[in-house]
């Protein structure tokens, strides 16, 4: 892949993650992060965060290339938590996240504007998707951040929720997606799940690399008391140059 200077410049906001989920993470920067925290202190009625269900089908599978999507299947909201609204064939599971599948440090977290069209490859169906269900049905039935990280410890340590599978990745290159009211969007990316370790062995979030890195749907700074607590799983994300329908997202050089 080739980036450009605007394309680098983009990459350092691309931590965010969404959506997933998604990708969104709670290592990204936004400089008006107390006034986003006042405008979005807490969460918003759950019909606020809800969808029409074919617009949301669409947007969902608008997450990765139509080669991919088209028989993947599709997950849309409920008011309790994510349900089958298409049954695919080949593994890939296509969701739209909402601002609370981001880290937890994120100040739009109760954003409602936010959907963020992912698609999940099979390994990451089977082992990172079990905890965004987990995570939405507990902010959904209204736990706080505390008994979130406890009870996923918890499904971890009775391996109520999966190990982490190799090869867990998934395609955030949905131009339709609405990740932060700071600029709208931050670039078509891939996020690559792997067991936790330093960002720097990845150069993560260095000046001019096209990755950035998280804790998997926490996000949290590591220096937050909490972040000890988190599951042990990492997200790296990397920009591409094309959104899902093949347009150009970053300029050639």
């Amino acid at each position: 892949m080739e980036f450009t200077a605007k394309s680098e410049k983009i990459a350092r906001r691309i931590a965010v993650g969404v959506f997933a989920l998604i990708v969104l993470l709670g290592s990204m920067r936004i400089t008006p992060a107390q006034d986003a925290k006042k405008r979005y202190p807490r969460m918003a009625p759950v019909d606020q965060y809800l969808m029409d269900r074919d617009a949301e089908i669409a947007l969902g599978r608008s997450g990765a290339p139509a080669s991919i999507s088209d028989d993947a299947t599709i997950l849309v909201l409920g008011r309790h938590g994510y349900e089958t609204a298409i049954k695919g064939t080949n593994g890939f599971v296509c969701m739209v996240e909402r601002g609370w599948t981001s880290g937890i440090d994120f100040p739009e977290i109760w954003n409602p504007k936010i959907k963020g069209a992912d698609c999940l490859n099979p390994p990451a169906a089977r082992s990172i998707l079990p905890i965004a269900l987990k995570k939405t049905q507990m902010t959904l039935a209204g736990d706080s951040v505390r008994e979130i990280i406890d009870n996923i410890n918890a499904a971890f340590a009775k391996k109520e929720l999966p190990a982490l599978e190799s090869g867990a990745m998934s395609y955030m290159m949905s131009k339709g997606s609405y990740l932060t009211d700071n600029g709208d969007h931050n670039a078509p990316h891939l996020m690559f799940f792997i067991p936790r370790l330093q960002g720097s062995d990845w150069g993560a979030n260095f000046p001019g690399s096209p990755v950035g890195s998280g804790s998997y749907w926490f996000g949290m700074d590591e220096a937050n008391p909490l972040a000890k607590s988190l599951p042990p799983i990492r997200v790296f994300t990397v920009t591409v140059r094309k959104w899902s329908d093949g347009t150009t997202a970053l300029p050639d050089r």
